[in-house]
């Protein structure tokens, strides 16, 4: 039986479009659409459980995209030739879904759900994760599954002044903005981005212009569910509520969480009186109690929680006080060093209250650079940032998993938060590690702090150094407060995490999620305000520990000179299997590399010893060296022949030449030795290729004044007939 289709089509004002389509494929998920746009497809659908698992009191929620290889006519590289675990791309765009769609869902809903995406189809000129929120969405708004706020992403740009949706990867490179904005009809959700110096009031612009992009695509969802007959939402079974251990629960912590609360304590001695709270809750109710109501132990924890969140954001909001004791626009005391490791080509140590970051800088040559192999994306990154977390940052011993989401997306927050201060015209690839030794609250932005430090430490100058800094925000709908570094409890606590990183000049990078439906604009903006603040303090700091990059590389670290050699000389450089090359290498203690650009040799050499890098370019100034016929030039003599004397140009060394006797001197001459010896040094004259030897000639007579001719005396022999 042919499907029947149902079909959306989104207008973007420029001649392009959206289509949004369900009914043909994957019908027996939820929930399912395709989503189109040029000849980019993707395809996500919906599927959620019927029932929660016992004692699950969260929604496990679970994003998946992924970028098929055949999208984009490419096979997968690897043994096996086939799609394995996510790239870095893909699991920052199921971050970006995610964060958007998870606070939306109902509080009680708790059913194991999956959200899965892929790109069946790739166009040069789309970029198919900007489309991944809307798919994601419409999957959801075509299905049963209780998604009541309906949501979309776009990417917003600015060309020549003009802001553009969705753009494409040309026009994304002529843009001073790069922003990713996930919002419902009524608020911005999500905002991550990167950006070249812009002041807040044009980021505020930018977010605005998107949000209206948006609602026009959250339209088109609404007409597309109304047009296939508006599945009734599913009932669920919401969690259980007992507004009398509630009351009970709060009679008894309420006011404990609240004088801890503004006591001015840190994390751990916070944490050990909320423990102990905690236990005295579990303890108003008897064993007989939790063994006769399955589900007292849960309510007991979840009002618990409930009366403590309630509590602190009361103290900030009703006094003012934060659980450190800071006003709400204080930052936590800084301190930093530079230099901290002996033999890393750059570090740096950055401390801002109980949060602490360690970076290190690495330096080397384009074959370090970072790869990039995905089927919407190809090239390298010559400058690139690591974040690790490790458990004992945070007093935890767990296993290590490998490389979580969190830090994928950490680091890549940070990564774009510096890059565009690297300047273009460095040698180096550039990897910085950050390593979290401390964290409560906004690591992140203490790894930007001490990346920027690290990278002048290094020597690499850096455009500008870079701050960053996490706000906070409390609102119980008419009164809040925006908080300048966050803690860590504020950040779960609390409605929004905004980090913000920057120059002096503007701003480099953001990252907003906000946890409340409805944020307004104007508490956006004094964000933003406060944020600059801030920053502008905490970039004091680092500039007091280092004012300006190092004006060269550490001892320790490669130093690299690129040489630019004509194409027809890099296989002579290279030698055959790559003999003088490797040769070289080994002989000097440096790494070479040659890329081929425009017919052009792009030599990097990199090496800790001038004397090893001196005598690599002295090699390619002796292969590339090319004399001209009718010009002079010094040589030394380095062997002694019959018929002639091998000489080398001594601004190319081993570039050797025959001089012939015959062009030794005016005068014939018998014996070799008698006009030059070994290691003489003088000037000849190039005179090209001779015509009969086809061989290099070079003459040292023809710069010698030529002798004048003597004339010959005629002898009268006696004639004897007189």
């Amino acid at each position: 039986m042919i499907p029947k289709v149902f079909q959306e089509v989104i207008d973007l004002g420029d001649g392009r479009t959206i289509t949004i389509e369900t009914g043909k494929l994957a019908k027996q998920a939820d929930g399912s659409v395709v989503v189109r746009m040029g000849d980019a497809m993707l395809l996500a659908t919906a599927v959620s459980a019927r029932t929660a698992n016992p004692g699950v009191d969260f929604l496990p929620l679970t994003v998946d995209y992924r970028e098929k290889f055949a999208a984009a006519g490419r096979f997968p590289g690897g043994f096996f030739k086939r799609e394995a675990r996510p790239s870095d791309s893909e699991v920052l765009t199921m971050r970006l879904v995610d964060r958007v769609l998870r606070p939306l869902f109902p509080d009680d809903y708790h059913a194991e759900t999956q959200v899965m995406i892929q790109l069946m189809s790739h166009d040069d000129a789309v970029m198919p994760d900007a489309l991944a929120g809307l798919a994601a969405s419409a999957a959801l708004a075509v299905s049963d599954i209780p998604f009541y706020n309906l949501i979309s992403e776009v990417r917003v740009a600015r060309i020549d002044g003009n802001f553009v949706i969705n753009p494409s990867k040309e026009q994304l490179a002529l843009s001073d903005i790069d922003m990713m904005i996930g919002a419902s009809l009524d608020s911005v959700a999500m905002v991550e981005g990167e950006m070249h110096e812009i002041s807040e009031a044009e980021m505020v612009a930018a977010i605005k212009f998107a949000h209206e992009a948006i609602k026009t695509q959250i339209h088109a969802q609404q007409r597309l569910r109304a047009a296939i007959g508006t599945p009734e939402y599913r009932e669920y079974e919401g969690e259980v509520e007992d507004e009398t251990v509630y009351e009970k629960v709060k009679k008894a912590a309420y006011d404990k969480y609240y004088a801890i609360a503004q006591e001015a304590s840190a994390k751990s001695e916070r944490g050990e009186k909320f423990a102990l709270v905690k236990e005295e809750v579990k303890a108003l109710f008897t064993e007989e109690e939790y063994a006769e109501n399955a589900d007292l132990e849960e309510l007991v924890s979840k009002y618990n929680y409930k009366t403590q969140k309630e509590a602190v954001r009361n103290v900030i909001l009703e006094k003012g006080i934060r659980l450190d004791g800071r006003k709400t626009t204080e930052i936590r005391p800084i301190w930093c060093e530079v230099d901290y490791l002996p033999s890393v080509h750059g570090s740096s140590l950055f401390t801002r209250g109980e949060t602490q970051a360690l970076a290190t800088v690495t330096l080397g040559t384009s074959r370090e650079a970072n790869v990039i192999d995905n089927p919407s994306e190809q090239g390298e990154e010559k400058f690139y940032l690591h974040y690790n977390f490790p458990p004992f940052s945070t007093g935890e011993a767990r296993p290590l998993r490998g490389t979580s989401r969190r830090e994928v997306g950490h680091g890549n927050l940070a990564q774009r938060a510096l890059k565009n201060m690297i300047p273009a015209d460095c040698p180096y690839t550039i990897r910085v590690v950050s390593e979290v030794l401390e964290s409560n609250g906004s690591s992140s932005m203490a790894t930007v702090c001490a990346g920027t430090m690290a990278l002048m430490d290094a020597g690499i100058q850096m455009t500008k150094p870079v701050s960053g800094i996490a706000m906070g925000l409390i609102t119980d709908g008419e009164k809040f407060a925006v908080l300048s570094d966050i803690l860590g409890d504020e950040d779960h606590l609390g409605d929004m995490d905004f980090k913000v990183t920057g120059t002096a000049e503007g701003i480099t990078a953001c990252q907003m999620d906000i946890k409340i439906d409805g944020l307004r604009y104007d508490i956006m903006e004094q964000a933003l305000a406060q944020a600059r603040d801030g920053r502008l303090h905490i970039l004091g700091k680092l500039t007091e520990t280092i004012s300006q990059p190092r004006a060269d590389v550490k001892p320790k670290a490669p130093k690299i000179i690129t040489r630019t050699i004509p194409g027809a000389f890099i296989g002579a450089l290279i030698g055959p299997g790559g003999k003088v090359i490797q040769e070289l290498q080994k002989e000097t203690g440096t790494t070479i590399v040659i890329n081929e650009v425009d017919e052009q040799g792009v030599v990097e050499i990199l090496g800790t010893s001038p004397e090893g890098i001196a005598k690599v370019l002295a090699k390619i100034d002796s292969i590339v060296f090319k004399p001209e016929v009718g010009e002079a030039y010094e040589v030394k003599v380095i062997k002694m022949l019959d018929f002639g004397a091998v000489v080398e140009y001594t601004k190319a060394p081993g570039n050797e030449v025959l001089l012939h006797v015959s062009e030794l001197a005016w005068e014939r001459t018998e014996n070799v030795a008698d006009v030059v010896k070994m290691g003489d040094v003088f000037m000849v004259k190039y005179l090209g290729i001779d015509p009969k030897t086809r061989k290099e000639k070079v003459s040292k007579k023809a710069l010698i004044p030529r002798p004048p001719r003597e004339e010959k005396k005629i002898e009268k022999k006696d004639n004897p007939q007189g």
